[in-house]
């Protein structure tokens, strides 16, 4: 059974801070939480910061870009001004057994 849903396209979440570490690691465990939420809807498949630490990846799918666009603007990095997203849509052809 695929993790993606049939009609769905994958996203790639790209988070950048635009404020130094030392301000985003206060907000971390509400982002987190935020992130969590849409884990048991569904929508995120995998996550983690980047290395060097500047921020971070979410790999995410959906049926519709501006769902994805909408709750994005739930996260506290967005609502605080502490990062900004990059969402790049593609139609995955082919994935490993199991995604």
């Amino acid at each position: 059974m695929s993790l993606i849903a049939s009609g769905n396209n994958l996203f790639i979440l790209d988070v950048t801070y635009i404020v130094p570490l030392e301000q985003a690691e206060p907000l971390l465990e509400d982002h987190m939480a935020f992130v969590n939420k849409y884990y048991e809807q569904g929508f995120f498949l995998a996550s983690g910061p980047k290395v060097p630490r500047t921020g971070g990846v979410i790999l995410a799918a959906s049926d519709c870009r501006e769902k994805i666009e909408t709750l994005l603007k739930e996260d506290p990095f967005v609502i605080h001004n502490i990062a900004q997203y990059s969402v790049t849509e593609f139609h995955p052809r082919r994935t490993v057994d199991g995604l």
